[in-house]
């Protein structure tokens, strides 16, 4: 996919700010922390990096669910597939 800078930049805040909603609203992380974990998940990639935004190939509520329950998420917490309204009123 190919972006400008400016719309990468925004699918790049997005996505962050979804991470780290979620990482406070189930993963129990601090404001402070939860940001910390979505920059950690979400860093900068410069444009000519080969792989530049590849981590949005899934939403960041699929990120958060693997770091919070791990790879089984699916199959061992299938109410927390979908994401709730709330998060979807973050985009």
């Amino acid at each position: 996919m190919t972006w400008s800078e400016a719309e990468y930049l925004d699918h790049l805040h997005a996505e962050r700010r979804a991470f780290a909603w979620v990482m406070r609203h189930y993963g129990g992380l601090t404001p402070a922390g939860a940001t910390e974990a979505a920059l950690e998940c979400y860093p900068y990639e410069p444009a000519d990096h080969a792989c530049r935004g590849l981590v949005f190939h899934d939403e960041a509520w699929h990120w958060a669910m693997l770091t919070i329950h791990g790879d089984r998420y699916t199959v061992e917490h299938p109410e927390l597939v979908h994401p709730p309204s709330a998060y979807e009123a973050l985009g």
